[in-house]
């Protein structure tokens, strides 16, 4: 029987061992990679701060509106109209709030600067009462803060990003970066300093 010895050719190149491989080090992330990082992890953390259901709305719509990122002028538009429709809906949402009737029913209302509009109409609340709900100057600026923090989630979806922006500049991906972190950071301590008092739609109950 004759032997076939195949030798191996000198000039073979052999695949570098496993351990051979240079691992990237964690330490070379930028800062800005590690805010993303962070700011990712904080997202739940600024959608507690606006209505759950426009929340919940605009995470479930923006990847069919825009296409999962691939806009045409139409997906485009109705993008636009979800974000605007979302961001009215954040603001509008600032001015609600509940109370529970003598059945102990919970009934919403929107606060005027008369007192509270009670939205269902079987449900009345004594002129007393409903003075207590008036708008102050607080629900201007917290009404203000959720647009800014809905725009930052905004700017955290992909989806959308990539329909407005699909090929961004160095500098303009450092803008979309630096952008959402600076308002989640600032409307989040602002949020904490000066709390809400209303139980609006959307929001935890009030106990009144």
């Amino acid at each position: 029987m004759v032997e076939i010895k195949v030798e191996a050719d000198d000039k073979e190149q052999k695949l570098p061992l496993l351990q051979d491989v240079p691992i990237p080090n964690r330490a070379e992330k930028t800062l800005i990679q590690k805010a993303i990082s962070q700011t990712f992890q904080s997202t739940a953390h600024l959608a507690n701060l606006l209505p759950t259901g426009t929340v919940l709305t605009f995470q479930l719509l923006a990847p069919i509106f825009s296409n999962q990122g691939n806009c045409d002028p139409v997906s485009r538009f109705m993008t636009a109209g979800l974000v605007a429709l979302c961001g009215l809906s954040c603001f509008l949402t600032s001015f609600t709030d509940s109370f529970r009737d003598k059945n102990g029913i919970v009934c919403y209302g929107l606060a005027t600067f008369r007192g509270l509009w009670v939205i269902d109409g079987s449900a009345t609340i004594s002129p007393e009462l409903a003075a207590n709900y008036r708008v102050q100057f607080i629900d201007f600026a917290h009404a203000l803060m959720s647009i800014l923090v809905f725009a930052a989630v905004a700017l955290f979806d992909q989806n959308v990003v990539s329909c407005f922006c699909p090929t961004p500049s160095v500098e303009a991906q450092e803008i979309l970066t630096a952008v959402p972190v600076g308002i989640g950071v600032i409307c989040s301590m602002l949020f904490v300093t000066f709390p809400t008092k209303r139980h609006g739609i959307g929001f935890p109950l009030s106990g009144n």
